[in-house]
C-alpha cells in the first residue's frame, strides 16, 4: 500500500461521524474529531492480552508457550528506553500518559490540552521501539512481583479471579493479568522480543484519536514516524474448556470489613466469542433480572441482602463467557438463592415486555450519551474493531432486539446448576 486511504463513516441519527484510515504502514488509523472540545485524547493499542499465553506466527510456525503475566510485563518495558523514557518525554509535552493490560489487549494512551502532535509522536515512537535487556528485565520481575503480592490482597480483585479460577478448569482467563511471582521469574528479554514481534506489528494494532483533533495533524505525525510493516498471520491456542464449572463455591480470607461476593454463570462458549448482538442482548437480561430498577433488587435491598455496591456484568472473551453478579453481603448463600430463583422464574414464565421495552430505551438513551465523552469512544473504537464491530453498530444492534431475543437469551446462556460463587471473609 502506497498511499493512505481515508473514509468518514457517518451516522445520520445521531449526526455524528468519524474517519477509518488504513494507513500505508499497515496500520489502521480512527479519528473522532469533537468540535468545541479542548481536549484531545489518544489510544494506540495491539490485539494481544493476558490470555494469549500459546500462540504461532505464520502457517509453518511452531505453538510457543511463553510465561503467565507477559503481555503485561511487556507492557511496563515498553516504557523504557536506552535513554529517556516515555514519561520523561511526556512531562515535556505536558501530557498525562498511562497503559493498561486486560484478558485480550494491551494499550498505551494519554490526553493533554495541547502538543498534541507532540504527544502523538511520543506515543508512536515509544510502543514501536522495544529496549530489553537482562539487567532491566531482572529489576521489573522484582517491582512487578511487588505489585502481584499488592493485587493478590485487594479483596474486590481476589473475589473475581477466585470466582474464575471456581468456573474456568483450563481457560487462562482465570490466571492473574499479571501472571504469578514465578511465573513472570521465567520471563527473559528474548521471550519479550519474541511477543513483541508477534503481537506489535501495526496490521495487528489499530491508533485512535479523539476530541480536539484533525485527521491531517495525525496523518503527519504517522507517516513520519511508522514505518510499513509486512501482516503476520497469528494462531492463538487453548486447551478445550469443559463446560461445567470447576467448583460450585470458593472462599479466601482477607481483612475486609463484610464479606464480599462473585456469582458466576458459566456459559458455553464452544466456537469461538460471542457477537455483538448477544452481547448487549446479555447486558438488556441482567438489567431486567437484578438491574438497579428490578424487583429483584429491591427486594434483596428492603431484606438487607445487598448494599447498593451490587453490580451484574456480562464477562466474555475469546472462548469464555458468563454473567456474573457481584457485591456485598453478610449471607451470600442467600443471595445467591434469591438470583436463581429470580432467573428460573423469569426461564419458565418469560421477561415483562413492558419492562424490556423501557430498560431497551434506556440502553439506548446511554449508548447515545456515551457519545459526549471523547475518552469513552475512543475506547469504544479500538474495542469494536479488536471484535470486528463498528462503532456505530451498537445503535443498529439495539434497534433489532425484542423481547422474545431476550427470552432465548437467557434460557439457552443462563443455567443455574453450572455457576460457582466465590466469597471473601474476613481473616
Amino acid at each position: 500500500m502506497n498511499n493512505n486511504t481515508v473514509k468518514e463513516i457517518k451516522n445520520e441519527l445521531l449526526n455524528d461521524s468519524y474517519y477509518e484510515i488504513d494507513h500505508k504502514s499497515g496500520l489502521k488509523i480512527f479519528v473522532y474529531p469533537k468540535e468545541n472540545y479542548s481536549s484531545a485524547y489518544a489510544i494506540f493499542g495491539t490485539k494481544y492480552g493476558s490470555t494469549d499465553n500459546c500462540f504461532k506466527v505464520g502457517e509453518n510456525g511452531k505453538y510457543i508457550s511463553v510465561p503467565e503475566g507477559i503481555a503485561h510485563f511487556l507492557e511496563h518495558k515498553l516504557f523504557e528506553s536506552e535513554e529517556r523514557g516515555a514519561f520523561e518525554r511526556y512531562a515535556e509535552t505536558g501530557a498525562s500518559a498511562n497503559a493498561y493490560t486486560s484478558f485480550d489487549k494491551t494499550c498505551y494512551l494519554f490526553s493533554c490540552t495541547g502538543n498534541f502532535s507532540a504527544s502523538l509522536e511520543v506515543l508512536l515512537d515509544f510502543v514501536t521501539s522495544p529496549y530489553f535487556t537482562v539487567e532491566t528485565v531482572k529489576k521489573e520481575q522484582g517491582i512487578i512481583g511487588q505489585e502481584i503480592k499488592m493485587t493478590n490482597d485487594e479483596p474486590g480483585w481476589a473475589s473475581l479471579f477466585t470466582l474464575l479460577k471456581a468456573m474456568y478448569k483450563n481457560h487462562p482467563v482465570s490466571i492473574d493479568i499479571a501472571g504469578t511471582v514465578d511465573s513472570i521469574g521465567e520471563i527473559s528479554a528474548e521471550l519479550l522480543y519474541d511477543c513483541y514481534n508477534a503481537f506489535y506489528n501495526l496490521n495487528n494494532m489499530a491508533l485512535v484519536a479523539a476530541g480536539n483533533v484533525n485527521v491531517d495533524e495525525v496523518l503527519a505525525v504517522a507517516d513520519k514516524i511508522l514505518k510499513s510493516a509486512e501482516e503476520k498471520k497469528i494462531e492463538r491456542k487453548f486447551e478445550e474448556e469443559p463446560l461445567e464449572v470447576v467448583s460450585r463455591y470458593a472462599e479466601k480470607h482477607l481483612d475486609v470489613a463484610r464479606p464480599l461476593f462473585a456469582i458466576g454463570y458459566k456459559e458455553d462458549v464452544s466456537g469461538g466469542r460471542r457477537t455483538l448482538k448477544q452481547s448487549t442482548e446479555s447486558e438488556i437480561m441482567l438489567d431486567i433480572i437484578a438491574g438497579k430498577t428490578s424487583a429483584l433488587y429491591e427486594k434483596m435491598l428492603d431484606a438487607g441482602l445487598i448494599n447498593t455496591l451490587f453490580n451484574a456484568e456480562y464477562f466474555e472473551g475469546l472462548g469464555y463467557g458468563a454473567h456474573i453478579f457481584s457485591g456485598e453481603s453478610e449471607n451470600p448463600e442467600e443471595v445467591r438463592r434469591y438470583i436463581d430463583e429470580e432467573i428460573l422464574r423469569l426461564q419458565t414464565n418469560g421477561i415483562d415486555k413492558d419492562e424490556f421495552e423501557r430498560i431497551k430505551k434506556k440502553h439506548y438513551g446511554k449508548f447515545v450519551m456515551g457519545f459526549d465523552d471523547v475518552d469513552a469512544v475512543a475506547n469504544y473504537l479500538i474495542n469494536d474493531y479488536f471484535n470486528g464491530d463498528g462503532l456505530f453498530d451498537g445503535l443498529k444492534v439495539l434497534e433489532s432486539i425484542t423481547a422474545d431475543d431476550i427470552n432465548r437469551r437467557l434460557r439457552e446462556s443462563v443455567n443455574v446448576d453450572n455457576s460457582s460463587m466465590s466469597v471473601i471473609k474476613a481473616e
